[in-house]
This record gives structure tokens, C-alpha cells and sequence, in this order.
């Protein structure tokens, strides 16, 4: 059976005319660029989250560049991140002018690893940045326990965890400002890129507004350096549409991993993905650790089905990021992971019977390989 690895028609079509509807309201009003729609999404996103604030933005990235550039991080500060992650997380930091420094990843989770954070803080650290990789917020009581020690900013990154919970609190509002994108393919994405920052900060809130639109704390009174990061209202108003049905769309996804869970439990070769004590999953890639992909591969290229390999190479390997200095080795966790993840389809509208294909095609696949 043929199955993608995202099936986009699918997650769109059964609210298209929705999506027309509030689309045409938007061009009727003429309310493109910022306006009510977004000042309604972002009251929305920010009670979805548990925060007092959101201040949308024009991408996922901008997200975390501005939430740094607004909690004071600039040149010759240094920024903890791990190195298993897209590379925008990293290039947030470089655009604040700051040094990336990198802690390790727990091997069970694939976020960050409070006590390699502890090793790595020196008297120039100023922020930490957790990812909340593939869905599951970090293991952030410790973090921000060592952060709060040695009075550390903390943004989390939740690109990637939309609706995601730790100790019954939501993605974003465990940091002093947590930074989202809507990328199309994420859990809540747009019809294009957007992001937000949230935060509980009435000052963080006030200096990403300005931040976000040159600067400008009113018309043509530019109070500081900014940029243009305005969230499209059509963008806002596709988003408030989606974030109605984020929360059931989560809940399938569980239900997706848990059948990939039973499916898979006896496979060995493979190691699956485990959720944290505390934790809500949010699903948005569910990736197997295979000792040797390869055979995985080629069965699923065989047989048709979509997969993802997130990320083949950590972003200190990176050439971009050479000049910081790492060689192979240096994160052996996030090293080993990125030589062993691939993810398999998971959306809302994945089907029983495509679930069944994707874990029989692992299964033959493994079926010759040795124990992780």
C-alpha cells in the first residue's frame, strides 16, 4: 500500500470551504498584513498555550531570533542549544549576534540533557534554548533550575510541539518566552510561514511588537532597530480556523504512535520513540533508531512509502558552523541518533490499514538485523 509520508490533500481537504470562507473575509476586509485577524489569532494561541501573550511573527525562525533579541542576548553572550535539531534553532542564535554552545541530548528522549547544559555554562552563558524535538517537551523542571541558578534567560524552541504538555503545562509557557512555527507541515501550520512567540512577560510581549515592525512604537517613530516580521492576515485567519481542531488532531496522532507501538514492540533492530515521565506527547514525527537504516530504506522505497531522516547530520557538523570548532565526536548521543533516526508517516488522517503497511514493511525489513 502506497502511504506519504505527509499527506497534505488530506489534512486540508475536509475544511476547504471553511478555509474559502474565512480566506474571503480576509480579502474583503483588506487586513493583509498584520490587523484583526492576527490580534484574534494571537489572543487565541496565547489562551491555547497558558500564556498572557502571543505576538505572531513572520516564520518559526524570526521567532526565536526576535524572543532573543527582546530578552537582551547579543554579541558576546553565549546561547546553550543542542545540536539535534533544524538548523534554525542555531541560526536564531548567530542572527542575535551570540555565540551557539552546544550541550548533548538524552538518549530516550532526543532533548536536551540537563546535566550536559550543567557542563557546558560559563561565565558568558546568558540563555539556554531547549528543543522540544519531534513533539516532546524537554525535561524542563531541571533546566530551568540550572537556568534560574545562574540567572539564565530560557526560550524554548516548540517548533515542533504545538499542543505538546510537561506537568500539565502546555508547550511555551515554561520559559520565559516560547517560540513556535507554523510552517504548512507542523501539527498547526499555515498556508505559508508564520510563527509565534509567547511569553508571560508584559515588557518581552511589548519589545517583540516593536521589534517585529521596524521598530516602530508608532507611525514613522521608529524607537529601535527592527524588522519587517508581520504575520499575513490571511496567514491568521487559516490558523485560527486550524487551532479549533488542533487538540483532536493531537489526540489521533497519539493514537497513530500507540498502534506504531504495538505494531512494533517485537521488532528488533529498532528502538522506539519513549516519552518522558510527565509528558503529553505531541507526535509531530514519530522516529524509529535503527543500527542500520539502510534495509529500512530500501523496503520503504520499495514499497512506496514516504518516510523522513531527521537530521542526518547535527548542526555542529554542519559546514555553516565549522567555525565553531567541533569534530565528530564531541556529542556522541546526538551523533549516534543522527546516524540511526528515521521517521515514519504520522499525520491526523493516517489510516489503520497504512499503519499496518508502514509496521510490516519495518518488520520484514528488521527482521535480519541485530538488537540496537
Amino acid at each position: 500500500m502506497k502511504v506519504p509520508f505527509i499527506d497534505m490533500k488530506a489534512r486540508h481537504a475536509p475544511l476547504k470551504a471553511e478555509f474559502m470562507r474565512v480566506i474571503g473575509q480576509v480579502i474583503d476586509s483588506g487586513a493583509f498584513a498584520g490587523g484583526p485577524y492576527v490580534e484574534r489569532f494571537e489572543k487565541e494561541f496565547a489562551q491555547f498555550c497558558g500564556t498572557r501573550h502571543a505576538v505572531a511573527v513572520g516564520s518559526g525562525t524570526e521567532a526565536l531570533w526576535l524572543a532573543l533579541v527582546a530578552l537582551g542576548i547579543g554579541p558576546g553572550d553565549e546561547v546553550v542549544t543542542v545540536p539535534m535539531t533544524f538548523a534554525a534553532t542555531v541560526e536564531a542564535i548567530c542572527l542575535a549576534g551570540a555565540k551557539p554552545v552546544f550541550a548533548d541530548i538524552d538518549e530516550r528522549t532526543y532533548t536536551m540533557d540537563p546535566e550536559s547544559l550543567e557542563q557546558v555554562i560559563t561565565p558568558r552563558t546568558r540563555a539556554v534554548v531547549p528543543v522540544h524535538l519531534f513533539g516532546q517537551v524537554a525535561d524542563m523542571e531541571p533546566i530551568l533550575r540550572i537556568a534560574e541558578n545562574h540567572d539564565l534567560r530560557v526560550i524554548e524552541d516548540a517548533a515542533q510541539a504545538h499542543g505538546a504538555e510537561y506537568r500539565g503545562r502546555r508547550a511555551g509557557s515554561l520559559g520565559d518566552a516560547g517560540c513556535f512555527s507554523f510552517y504548512p507541515a507542523k501539527n498547526l501550520g499555515a498556508f505559508g510561514d508564520a510563527g509565534a512567540v509567547v511569553t508571560q512577560d508584559e515588557e518581552t510581549a511589548s519589545k517583540l511588537r516593536l521589534l517585529r515592525d521596524h521598530g516602530q512604537s508608532g507611525k514613522n517613530r521608529h524607537t529601535v532597530i527592527g524588522w519587517n516580521s508581520r504575520m499575513d492576515g490571511i496567514q491568521a485567519a487559516v490558523l485560527s480556523l486550524k487551532l479549533r481542531h488542533l487538540e483532536e488532531e493531537n489526540e489521533a496522532r497519539r493514537r497513530h504512535a500507540a498502534a506504531y507501538h504495538r505494531a512494533l514492540a517485537e521488532v528488533s533492530g529498532v528502538i522506539l520513540p519513549r516519552t518522558g515521565p510527565g509528558r503529553r506527547h505531541a507526535h509531530h514525527i514519530y522516529a524509529l533508531r535503527a543500527l542500520d537504516r539502510r534495509p529500512l530504506v530500501w523496503a520503504f522505497d520499495e514499497a512506496e512509502i514516504g518516510y523522513g531522516i531527521h537530521y542526518p547530520v547535527p548542526v555542529h557538523l554542519q559546514p555553516a558552523y565549522r567555525i565553531l570548532g567541533h569534530k565528530r565526536g564531541d556529542f556522541p548521543v546526538a551523533e549516534r541518533c543522527a546516524s540511526q533516526f528515521i521517521s515514519l508517516p504520522m499525520y491526523p488522517e493516517l489510516a489503520p490499514e497504512a499503519i499496518e503497511s508502514v509496521a510490516e514493511a519495518v518488520r520484514q525489513a528488521c527482521g535480519s538485523l541485530s538488537v540496537v
